[in-house]
């Protein structure tokens, strides 16, 4: 916890997280609102997923040049921008249903807007925290980072619910206050954001994008989680989504498969306050290892028991041990990253990590269907240890020390206020 309370006597780190947890908050809430008001209006469940797939392709399209904007500009500019959009767009909402002439294209394009608005702040967030904190502090601010997700993941939904209960254009202005606390806070931030001063002249987006890919593709740690992390992120997503459908099939009730995700979500929770003692405790390379393999045990029990409880304890205990590795492989990027660069490698890597999210829905349904719950299961299961065996097999990866003896990256800069 000492990491935890050192991050609080960083001044602007604390107003960018706070802002930014209210922020995510605020989304989460709207993204689980879009669904039920598109199914509102049309009766369709087809509909009632465009809008999270709109805001998903919005965040995957923008993530790459969003990375040269961040090493560009100044990155308290460029979020601030990226909220004032979100307060605009969920403004426009608010009206449009007060005025009873909300439209499902609406809809789509406000979760388009917003998607769009959240790939650009992204790479900007993450350099702008490599700035203002620490680098022996990195891990645990990802990792505070990390919490806040799974906080926003557990409350957003009951509180989305309540205030859609109460008229449907009370949470999308819930939202846009949110959009409007984060441009207020990060306004107070005292660090200069301004992205690193260059001797060479601006090229054109094309080459400055070139020169991230090239440096993530240089080193080989980089380049095995470029193949790695969407594999991972594609197996237990769909492991998670499996779990879930089959217990819908066997007629278990919304409140059960909702404590379900609870369940994960605290899980998660705890993981990140974690996090920092086990990402400094275990060698970076060993960690992600560990990671990589963690699924494989836990989700083999879900193929003799489709229960409530078997799902809750499976999910839950494969969740605790993400934020670590997020937070440990996240840290040691920024760490070994020039300054100049930390924008275009986090959009790259975070982009290439999304690559194959939107094909699990489909893959697991698919499974379900030709082969059942157990055979699903055990495919995903087997599926799940051949993509462990990449970073095993990567001497790379397995070489990664503590945090304590991460080499430093040429030109580096730390900071924090």
């Amino acid at each position: 916890m000492a990491g935890f309370r050192s991050l609080t006597r960083q001044h602007d780190f604390t107003l960018l997280w706070v802002g930014e947890t209210i922020s995510e908050l605020g989304s989460r809430v709207s993204m689980f609102v879009f669904p039920l008001i598109a199914y509102a209006q049309t009766r369709s469940t087809l509909a009632a997923g465009l809008a999270e797939t709109a805001n998903l392709l919005g965040v995957a399209a923008m993530l790459l040049p969003a990375g040269v904007l961040a090493d560009r500009f100044d990155r308290r500019r460029i979020m601030r921008c990226a909220s004032a959009v979100g307060l605009v767009l969920y403004l426009s909402l608010v009206v449009a249903i007060g005025m009873h002439r909300l439209s499902l294209v609406h809809l789509i394009v406000v979760a388009l807007g917003t998607g769009l608005a959240a790939g650009v702040f992204s790479p900007a967030e993450v350099s702008a925290v490599r700035t203002v904190v620490p680098s022996d502090l990195l891990p645990t601010a990802l990792a505070q980072n990390q919490a806040r997700q799974h906080v926003a993941s557990l409350v957003g939904g009951p509180i989305g619910g309540a205030l859609y209960g109460v008229t449907r254009w009370l949470p999308f202005a819930a939202d846009a206050v949110s959009y409007a606390v984060s441009w207020v806070l990060l306004g107070r931030i005292r660090a200069d954001l301004t992205a690193p001063a260059r001797t060479a002249p601006r090229r054109r987006v094309r080459a400055e994008l070139a020169e991230g890919v090239r440096f993530v593709t240089r080193h080989r740690f980089f380049r095995v989680l470029l193949v790695w992390s969407p594999l991972l992120n594609l197996t237990v997503n769909t492991i998670a989504f499996t779990a879930v459908l089959r217990l819908i099939q066997a007629g278990r009730s919304p409140v059960q498969i909702g404590l379900v995700e609870t369940a994960a979500g605290v899980c998660g929770i705890a993981g990140a306050v974690c996090a920092p003692r086990v990402v400094r405790a275990l060698p970076t390379g060993l960690l992600t290892v560990l990671v990589g393999w963690s699924w494989v045990p836990l989700a083999v029990p879900l193929m003799f028991f489709n229960t409530p409880l078997a799902a809750a304890v499976s999910l839950s205990v494969g969740i605790f041990l993400n934020p670590s590795g997020n937070s440990g492989i996240g840290a040691y990027r920024l760490h070994i990253t020039p300054p100049e660069l930390v924008g275009r490698v986090q959009s790259v890597s975070q982009f290439v990590s999304y690559l194959l999210l939107p094909l699990y829905p489909v893959v697991a349904g698919l499974a379900l269907h030709r082969l059942g719950g157990p055979g699903a299961i055990a495919l995903l299961v087997g599926l799940t240890a051949a993509v462990a065996l990449i970073p095993t097999l990567s001497r790379a990866v397995r070489s990664v020390p503590r945090p304590a003896t991460w080499p430093q990256a040429a030109g580096s800069r730390t900071g924090g206020v």
